[in-house]
């Protein structure tokens, strides 16, 4: 008899002890129900081997086999994924605004002073002997070439800015790659002893989230419970316990990123990446180079066509020349790899100095005579020009209208912004929708812990008093005894 109290007792205390774990979880659960990343965690148990005892088996009590915690892989992959293409619409987000805003329709932008430009001729084509007149036609030409050099300042200054993003979103990244390593290194420290490292888990998912959003990190778990880190193009970011680094290199202007890994050094390029890094790059190396090199077509084409129309022309001085520069990479001058128009639209900046030497006029007969002050048929010629002017373009391709040209070029940074718009709230709703999906799976519900807590709370107080009532008897056993 006084072996079946024991056992009994035994049943007892374990049972006191399992329902105070399990409270403690609970109580855990509650405090961290607004906790980033924290998954709900509950208690499994199992009960000891039953003994013989007579002609029966009888019970030995429970124990807390795991503290388990609720985690969904399918789900924790398709937010990483998610969180990948979301970084990568929300870093291309404020830079293409900021490329709308100076493109904005306004009164001040190219399209304008290209037109008050050749209005200013076709202003002088009615008094030609006027210098005032002939120096508006200059101030007009000066503006217009400002005006393309201030819009590509502006966009190495976007240029600038996205560098400066990239640089210091670089520490917040190489410290969630090195905190995924330490946590691997926790974890698997835990583990390999038979216990559960829930916690560190959840931290290691959201720095895993992270990395995902802001340079589109992919991750696998090992058979060690490590979780390898990669960038999109497969080279590694965490290894087990060990920890790489991207480096920003500056040359001049130009930005790269290097990953340095076991004492070598890689230059990641825009394949590598991905996320907010990806976005901000995208915009850095081919939208912003594309703008670039529309507005180089659309100042060579006024550049070469005003040139070619003044060179017809006499100044009232008889000056006989180029009304701009000449473009500074016509014939390879600057970079024979790039095409005549590379770099004009910085450069673009009227040649005459002096009102005399406006070519209102044709050339004189004889040529060298001046032109006659009355002479209007160039300024003519120079102020249809603006309504003829066509935009050379790569070789199989339509020739476009200045006006069309620039159009399209408006048309085209209005659509990437609106389809980035698009793109960022649809990432951004799907990202809600999975998350609540998770929240659902694995978050904490205050209704179901209070459920649990008294559930466990009754359990305590059924111990208890299985306790108190096992010692009652043995007090009685002795007693008789």
């Amino acid at each position: 008899m006084a072996g079946g109290l024991f056992s009994a007792l035994n049943a007892a205390r374990t049972s006191l002890e399992v329902n105070q774990k399990s409270i403690e979880i609970v109580g855990n659960n509650i405090s961290n129900v607004n906790t980033e990343g924290y998954s709900r965690q509950s208690t499994e148990l199992t009960p000891y081997p039953s003994v013989n005892f007579g002609d029966f088996f009888v019970g030995n009590g429970v124990k807390v086999e795991n503290v388990r915690r609720d985690h969904d892989v399918f789900l924790t992959a398709q937010i990483v994924g998610k969180a990948a293409d979301y970084g990568y619409e929300s870093g291309q987000s404020s830079s293409l605004s900021e490329l709308e805003r100076i493109f904005a329709i306004t009164d001040d932008n190219i399209a304008t002073y290209t037109d008050e430009f050749f209005d200013s001729w076709q202003e002088l084509s009615a008094s030609p002997s006027d210098l005032v007149l002939r120096d508006t036609v200059i101030q007009r030409g000066e503006l217009l070439g400002t005006t393309f050099s201030n819009t590509i300042n502006q966009m190495d200054e976007v240029v600038s800015n996205i560098n400066n993003e990239i640089t210091s979103k670089l520490d917040d990244i190489n410290a969630q790659i090195a905190q995924i390593a330490e946590l691997n290194e926790r974890i698997y420290t835990i583990e390999i002893q038979g216990q559960s490292a829930n916690s560190a888990r959840d931290e290691r998912d959201v720095l895993a989230k992270k990395l995902a959003q802001s340079i589109g990190a992919e991750n696998y778990e090992d058979n060690k419970g490590m979780m390898t880190v990669q960038l999109p193009g497969g080279l590694p970011l965490v290894a087990g316990n060990m920890a790489m680094e991207i480096e920003a290199v500056t040359n001049g202007s130009e930005l790269d990123l290097q990953l340095n890994a076991a004492g070598t050094s890689r230059i990641l390029s825009d394949k590598n990446l991905g996320g907010e890094i990806a976005g901000l790059s995208y915009v850095k190396n081919t939208f912003i180079p594309e703008l670039k090199d529309d507005l180089d077509q659309l100042a060579y084409a006024i550049a070469t066509e005003v040139n070619a129309v003044h060179n017809n022309g006499a100044g009232l001085d008889g000056t006989v020349g180029n009304f701009f520069e000449d473009p500074p990479n016509l014939g390879g001058a600057v970079d024979p790899t790039q095409p005549d128009w590379y770099g004009a639209a910085r450069s673009l900046s009227v040649q005459v100095t002096s009102a005399e030497q406006v070519a209102a006029g044709y050339i004189p007969d004889p040529p060298d005579t001046v032109a006659a002050p009355g002479d209007n048929q160039n300024a003519l010629d120079m102020s249809n020009v603006g309504e003829s002017l066509t935009v050379p373009l790569p070789p199989d391709t339509p020739i476009d209208t200045f006006d069309s040209f620039y159009g399209k070029l408006v048309a085209r940074i209005g659509l990437a912004v609106n389809h980035n718009e698009l793109q960022l709230q649809g990432a951004e709703d799907a990202m809600v929708q999975l998350e609540n999906m998770n929240d659902g799976l694995v978050g904490v519900s205050l209704e179901e812990e209070m459920v649990s807590l008294i559930q466990y709370q009754r359990g305590f107080q059924s111990s208890a008093k299985f306790l108190t009532t096992v010692d009652e008897l043995m007090n009685s056993l002795i007693n008789i005894k």
